[in-house]
């Protein structure tokens, strides 16, 4: 299990709404990524923010996911995407 601290497992309640914070080059299309790898999982995604110089935005994707095994490798499927620069 995840460590929120590395002291403390972080305490859940499943399923629970759970947020990514995606970023990436404003050019890609951060929707058609989020369908891409959830497929039909419903999900919303909002544009957060650009970068200072404009090259970066940052989308905050919002997710159900029902046990800690999923929303890890839901993380795990997002940090692998090519057009995805960083997931938090």
């Amino acid at each position: 299990m995840e460590k929120a601290d590395n002291t403390k497992e972080l305490n859940l309640h499943f399923p629970t709404i759970w947020k990514y914070k995606l970023i990436m080059k404003k050019e890609h299309n951060a929707k058609k990524i989020a369908k891409d790898i959830l497929k039909d999982k419903e999900h919303k995604i909002k544009k957060s923010q650009n970068s200072s110089k404009g090259n970066y935005a940052s989308h905050t994707l919002e997710v159900l996911v029902d046990n800690h095994e999923e929303r890890k490798a839901i993380f795990e499927d997002l940090k692998k995407h090519k057009d995805i620069k960083f997931v938090l």
